[in-house]
């Protein structure tokens, strides 16, 4: 899996992308016929090593899907990953922050999740 054209692509467009599964796809494995969840985590990992994070940060399986690839340590990014562990800590009841509550922002949690 080579995604240096995605991590470059990021980059130039400030930090946050919006691609299709289908082209994130093609730089994973193009010969495979479809994405599989393992397959998707796989991809996950390896856009991690480039600080990379997805949102959904659960890949679709579906190659029609589009997600955004965001850097890690950018300001989008920082505030994706704060978000995901408010949603972490209120699927555990355990969320200091009930004024955040992922409730209150029903769209956000399917991405999150």
């Amino acid at each position: 899996m080579d995604f240096t054209v995605i991590a470059n692509a990021v980059e130039v467009d400030h930090g946050i992308k919006r691609l299709s599964m289908r082209f994130i796809k093609k730089y994973a494995d193009p010969d495979r016929d479809r994405l599989s969840r393992e397959f998707c985590d796989q991809i996950t990992a390896a856009l991690a090593e480039l600080k990379l994070i997805t949102l959904p940060t659960r890949l679709p399986t579906s190659e029609n899907e589009f997600v955004f690839v965001i850097e890690r340590d950018s300001p989008i990014g920082q505030a994706v990953r704060m978000a995901s562990s408010i949603a972490e800590l209120e699927k555990l009841d355990m969320n200091p922050f009930p004024r955040l509550s992922p409730h209150s922002y029903p769209a956000m949690t399917d991405y999150l999740a």
